[in-house]
């Protein structure tokens, strides 16, 4: 007779049945649970036939199941998952990095390289990165010496120089600067501090946004005597983009910090600019503004809340969706949310330290030992996009609205990503004609 053909197997292996259970156990990945055994089990299935006489064949076929598993559940997964840089370069019509640049599409920009508790050294990396990938040239105003020794420390002078010789940055000296713990007045005396020179290169026309890391008051105060207020706006308040629980939408959130104390006439032009700008840059057909307070009904609140509600009831240039509770204001309900500096300053602060404990919490709570390794694999990658979607320094920095020009304020900490972020965020506002909209609003105010 002749000899039995070996039992080709359609089942997975032990160690993928295994597998598939303790992902069925784990809460904090039961949405992989479908995806991850249906490819284990294709895989081992189609493994096992093939792997004809050979008495070892199975070990093999149990690897490369695990492998093909783990491929698979991430192709399928990973569309899921939002990264907020290439939502913001592609929902805001910005540039493609996988494709060349025009350098007759870039915009100059010009950055405070003082600016920040780690300039200027992190900052001129951000920025040779950002002329790199976007379109845009940078102005990058810093005082020469500080310069000088941070590039010799950070290996950057190679980059630079070649960065000068084909016209993306051109450094611009500056006197001193103004330090993170100086009161916002100084910018009167320091004239020509790194701070005010950019923002005269805004003035003057050879740039058509600025970026800066530091002191936020001193930022404040710079754009207010340099570029001046739009008309018809008392107060600039700084505008925050916040992540929502849709993928494909962001909330404005302003003020998050210029204006502790406020009256109800500072909202109501806050929600005027938010609505513009959320209309013409985030490109949303028709903005919902929101009022942040601690109940829905119109009779909940404090004071500023109470007596700004009719305001922003009876405009008729946008659309008042009611008040908007702190769990709300991530729902994806609301486009633009008004509130005092002090409670958007809170919510601001609360809101970048998620990414990394919810990153900590799931890494604590995952098993330990080979299976909970494994079971690492298959979420690596997820998790740190989940990170970045909460990580502040995706985000880069707040706009500056309600003064003559794009400023984008930096948060203190900002390193190279932040910057890019930022440059990012600059260029979007700079290219969308916002300026242009935002002077017709307000001079139809004033008529």
């Amino acid at each position: 007779m002749p000899p039995k053909e070996p039992d080709k197997r359609a089942k997975p292996s032990r160690a993928i049945r295994r597998l598939v259970i303790w992902y069925r156990r784990n809460a904090a990945v039961t949405s992989l649970v479908d995806t991850a055994a249906t490819a284990a089990t294709s895989a081992a299935s189609t493994a096992g036939s093939m792997a004809g006489t050979m008495a070892g064949s199975m070990a093999g076929a149990a690897g490369a199941a695990t492998s093909a598993a783990g491929s698979i559940a991430n192709t399928v997964l990973q569309p899921l998952v939002f990264d907020p840089l290439r939502r913001l370069q592609r929902g805001l019509g910005g540039p493609d990095e996988d494709k060349p640049i025009n350098d007759a599409d870039r915009l100059w920009v010009a950055v405070d390289g003082m600016g920040g508790d780690y300039a200027p050294g992190p900052i001129l990396e951000g920025c040779l990165r950002a002329v790199e990938l976007l379109p845009l040239r940078v102005r990058f105003v810093a005082e020469t010496d500080r310069l000088d020794a941070a590039m010799a420390e950070m290996g950057l002078q190679e980059q630079l120089d070649a960065a000068v010789a084909r016209g993306l940055i051109q450094l611009v000296p500056s006197g001193p600067s103004v330090g993170m713990d100086e009161e916002a007045t100084v910018v009167r005396k320091k004239r020509d501090a790194s701070i005010n020179m950019a923002m005269d290169l805004v003035k003057q026309g050879q740039a058509t946004a600025v970026y800066s890391a530091g002191n936020s008051g001193a930022v404040m105060a710079s754009a207010i005597f340099r570029l001046g207020r739009l008309k018809s706006i008392d107060r600039p308040a700084i505008g925050a983009l916040f992540p929502t629980k849709d993928t494909e939408q962001q909330v404005l959130v302003l003020d998050v910090g210029a204006n502790m104390d406020c009256k109800p006439s500072y909202l109501h032009q806050w929600a005027l600019l938010g609505h513009i700008y959320s209309r013409d840059v985030l490109q949303v057909a028709r903005p919902r503004i929101g009022l942040v307070n601690i109940g829905e009904e119109e009779c909940k609140g404090n004071e500023l809340c109470l007596r700004t509600y009719p305001l922003l009831a009876e405009e008729q240039r946008f659309d008042f969706a009611g008040n908007c509770e702190g769990r709300d204001i991530l729902s994806g309900n609301f486009d633009v949310v008004v509130c005092d500096g002090f409670t958007g300053n809170v919510l601001l602060k609360f809101l970048e330290s998620v990414g990394s404990v919810l990153l900590d919490v799931i890494k604590e709570e995952l098993p330990r030992g080979r299976r909970g390794k494994v079971g690492s694999a298959f979420l690596i990658n997820n998790l740190r996009r989940i990170k970045k979607r909460l990580d502040h320094a995706e985000h880069g920095g707040a706009l500056l609205l309600g003064v003559d020009g794009v400023c984008v304020i930096g948060h203190g900490s900002s390193k190279a990503l932040s910057v890019l972020s930022a440059l990012r965020l600059a260029h979007s506002a700079a290219s969308h004609g916002v300026m242009a909209n935002l002077h017709a609003l307000c001079t139809a105010v004033v008529d």
